[in-house]
């Protein structure tokens, strides 16, 4: 009784703090957007020469890839202009039409939050209005890196604050940057702000609902990035970001997963995740992550410490990391080794 008694206090401690970056607040529960874009309906009713076109929700990215290389330049052009949501998030789709697509996009839904996403410069490879909004941005030449990262962040992220003024090198876009900059011109990096993240700290950051949600929808993406020629990824994987990497680890074809500022990955070992991928795991001194309880009991918390020993993780060098979001500061231990995973170096 007494052994189920302190699995029971730690589960409540688990709701009480695993969660993101938001402090100490209540979590308002999330709904999970999930399914094809809005105007998948439209896209279903159209056609090319007669041609059906390809199912959003069904078609593999494989298989839109090979439906566009048939077209010609001015189907394609006809395709961005008239269904703009659905081709910006079709994975599968060539990556300058995409990036096209989404300015298309975001242009189109006139609210003042999205505005700078559709400046001339910036490479949107998804977006996504619905709920809080969702965004996937490319940073470097994806066409053509030699290798490619995907940073998946944690709660109360969103397309609004994606790119928000914080405190240098943190935030999805922010990291994504201070990763390319250590890493140079020839790796790419996506910041993959494309699933519903928990809101504060409640039952959203404690639970797996939304993290099941978004590793279907980062399956998807690594599957996309594949269709196009893109080398395998790595995964950066941020606080409840590496929740959705641990559920998604089997699912992909990733080279390396990395999991820093990490409440658990659902897993109990590296082993448990099922991947051909090297699995790392850092944590900074004074990251309040190391408060959270690692438990998973009816179905509230995320298991086992990925920086444990007995996960068998592979440790990155964090000793000179401040707080929960100091990762990618420029000159830590920590970037250093990111960019030299994120390049092949390390291994």
């Amino acid at each position: 009784m007494r052994r189920f008694g302190r699995t029971m206090v730690t589960a409540a401690l688990a709701v009480a703090v695993v969660g993101g970056t938001a402090g100490w607040a209540s979590g308002d529960s999330q709904s999970a957007v999930t399914g094809p874009p809005p105007g998948s309906a439209a896209w279903r009713a159209d056609t090319v020469g007669g041609r059906p076109l390809p199912d959003p929700a069904r078609t593999a990215p494989r298989e839109v890839a090979r439906f566009f290389a048939g077209l010609d330049a001015a189907a394609r052009q006809a395709l961005v202009r008239s269904h703009p949501l659905v081709v910006g998030n079709l994975d599968g789709a060539p990556l300058p039409l995409r990036y096209e697509a989404n300015r298309l996009a975001v242009a189109a839904t006139g609210e003042a939050r999205y505005a700078s996403l559709g400046a001339p410069d910036r490479q949107i490879l998804a977006f996504d209005p619905r709920g809080r909004g969702q965004v996937a941005e490319v940073f470097g030449d994806l066409e053509h890196a030699a290798h490619v990262s995907v940073v998946v962040p944690g709660s109360d992220n969103d397309a609004t604050n994606h790119d928000a003024r914080r405190k240098p090198a943190t935030g999805p876009a922010g990291m994504a940057r201070a990763l390319r900059a250590a890493a140079g011109d020839g790796t790419a990096v996506v910041a993959w702000t494309g699933y519903t993240t928990p809101v504060g700290v409640g039952l959203d950051a404690a639970d797996g609902r939304l993290a099941e949600a978004g590793a279907v929808r980062l399956a998807r993406l690594t599957e996309g990035l594949d269709a196009v020629g893109a080398p395998d990824p790595v995964l950066f994987c941020h606080s409840y970001g590496s929740v959705v990497c641990g559920l998604a680890a089997r699912h992909t074809d990733a080279t390396d997963i990395v999991a820093f500022g990490s409440p658990g990955m659902r897993a109990d070992t590296a082993a448990d995740l099922h991947t051909g991928a090297r699995v790392w795991a850092a944590r900074g001194p004074s990251d309040w992550i190391a408060d959270v309880p690692n438990v998973e009991f009816a179905g509230i918390g995320h298991g086992a410490d990925p920086t444990s020993a007995d996960f068998g993780a592979r440790r990155v060098p964090a000793a000179d990391v401040q707080g929960h979001t100091g990762y990618f500061t420029p000159g830590t231990q920590s970037l250093a080794a990111f960019a030299a995973i994120a390049n092949g170096e390390l291994r």
